[in-house]
């Protein structure tokens, strides 16, 4: 997991999902995705973007999560709210990347798949791949 350095926001609803927002953009990275991570470090506001990725899993987490599946444009194609502890999400091929979230996030602020997201991430608006 990169350093915290970027946002997420729901263009569709204008309203922020994490502002400080981590990215596992390397196989490594991408595999540990947050084991390992403590609840109290994964608060509102913290999020993970996972590109490539077509799903995701729990497994060695001891906390739930919200996952929101993006495709090429940031558009939400699915979500998984309160997926929790060692569990499979499903694998979709549209998807391109992933964005891990606190639990409770895609309730607050509204999410619903067809939402277009913002991601930044390193200061610079990124493409997901």
């Amino acid at each position: 997991m990169s350093a915290t350095a970027g946002y997420a926001l729901n263009l569709t609803r204008q309203a922020y999902l994490c502002t400080r927002l981590s990215t596992a953009l390397t196989h490594w990275t991408r595999l540990r995705g947050l084991i390992g991570t403590a609840r109290h470090d994964f608060t509102t506001g913290s999020g993970l973007w996972i590109a490539p990725c077509h799903g995701v899993h729990t497994f060695a987490m001891s906390f739930p999560i919200d996952v929101l599946y993006l495709d090429s444009q940031d558009e939400v194609i699915h979500l998984e709210a309160n997926l929790k502890p060692w569990r499979f999400a499903p694998v979709l091929s549209r998807a391109k990347s992933v964005l891990e979230l606190p639990t409770g996030c895609i309730s607050a602020t509204g999410t619903a798949c067809g939402d277009k997201i913002k991601i930044v991430a390193n200061g610079a608006a990124e493409v997901a791949v």
